[in-house]
């Protein structure tokens, strides 16, 4: 399976600006630049938008290592926070937090330690990142 997604881009990196597409038409020519990345203008960034894929990946494969331990979720709620830092000249993602809660009718805490920890693990965009991940995972 490929998926893809594209962007443009147009002028300098302060002035210039930028869209972002996806493949699904989830997102299309949607928005971002200098101000949204580095300050808090409208507009999405790259962060936010490894965030959102991590945050999604996480939960749809805490659903799976839930259900081969035999088990339904009700709800699963993920958050990411990406960490960019300065870098040299240049900057770094250095981190990605994880903060989950999840209803699971019948499950108990220590098993729901251990699912959660290995998917943080086991999720695909966990191994694409070359961050340091945590996670903060409560079972309602």
């Amino acid at each position: 399976m490929k998926k893809s997604a594209s962007a443009h881009w147009s002028g300098g990196i302060k002035d210039g600006q930028g869209t972002i597409s996806t493949e699904t038409a989830a997102l299309r020519e949607a928005p971002y630049g200098f101000t949204s990345r580095f300050e808090s203008g409208p507009g999405t960034n790259p962060e936010e938008l490894i965030a959102a894929a991590h945050a999604a990946c996480y939960s749809m494969a805490l659903s799976l290592g839930l259900g081969n331990a035999g088990l339904t979720a009700d709800s699963i709620d993920t958050r990411a926070v990406v960490t960019l830092d300065k870098d040299g000249d240049g900057f770094s993602i250095t981190a990605v937090h994880l903060d989950c809660e999840a209803r699971v009718p019948g499950a108990e805490a220590g098993a729901f330690k251990r699912i959660t920890e290995e998917t943080k693990q086991g999720c695909p965009v966990s191994k694409v990142l070359n961050a340091k991940i945590t996670l903060e995972a409560r079972l309602l």
